[in-house]
């Protein structure tokens, strides 16, 4: 087996790759137009500490219970908590929405977030850090996805991996992650690489019990030399 890359130029290399197999594997992940950047921020919010399928139905709830984000923003805390509890924290989770809502209507004069879109990516990153709630994936889920740039968020998933592979350090957080990961994407390939890297970590490189045999990087796995003959995988 080769050993996981090194330096800087010899991730970016083998990243390059690892986006080229991906998409080899799964294809170039069809996105439609990029949505709403308020929207994004919201699901995105919901998403914490809890699945797609849970933020799926917290925020189809909202949806139900209020035809827009002024209702929303009118809205008693409990409501908005009752109609999200399926995504956990709740309460929380409603403070933090009312708080954003606030906050966009006293910054740009009404609810929307399209303004953002229109900052350099840096300055745009910056403003959304300023928020309560909203770490580096939140904010750089709402630009890719939102705006549309070319911006690489790190969830739970492409964390794993990127440790297993070398590109970071095992014990490192999230946040540091991303500072890492970003000068080693391929340009113009972050939200392919993002959303198949996803599918790769529930599919195949999974936390629990990971499809070693059909690895298609055991080249480059950390996992893989330390876990040895125990994997299933033969070295050599």
């Amino acid at each position: 087996m080769s050993i996981p890359p090194a330096t800087i130029q010899e991730k970016a290399l083998v990243l390059e790759k690892v986006a080229k197999a991906l998409e080899g594997r799964y294809g170039v992940p069809h996105v439609d137009s990029p949505s709403d950047p308020l929207e994004v921020l919201i699901s995105t919010i919901l998403s914490q500490n809890t699945n797609d399928h849970n933020r799926d139905l917290a925020f189809e709830g909202l949806k139900k219970r209020f035809p827009d984000w002024n209702a929303l923003l009118e809205a008693d805390g409990q409501e908005i908590a009752k109609a999200i509890r399926v995504g956990g924290l709740s309460r929380q989770k409603a403070i933090r929405i009312k708080d954003i809502l606030r906050w966009v209507r006293e910054r740009w004069g009404s609810l929307t977030l399209a303004p953002i879109c229109e900052m350099a990516t840096e300055d745009a990153l910056r403003v959304l850090l300023g928020l309560r709630g909203v770490g580096l994936k939140t904010a750089k889920c709402v630009l890719a996805f939102g705006c549309g740039k070319d911006v690489f968020p790190v969830d739970t998933h492409i964390l794993r991996i990127a440790k297993r592979l070398g590109f970071v350090p095992a014990k490192v957080a999230a946040e540091k992650a991303h500072e890492l990961l970003a000068p080693l994407i391929p340009p113009g390939k972050a939200l392919s690489l993002h959303l198949n890297l996803i599918r790769y970590g529930r599919q195949i490189c999974r936390a629990r019990g990971p499809r070693c045999s059909v690895c298609l990087f055991p080249e480059f796995c950390v996992f893989l030399l330390e876990q040895g003959s125990e994997t299933g995988v033969a070295q050599g």
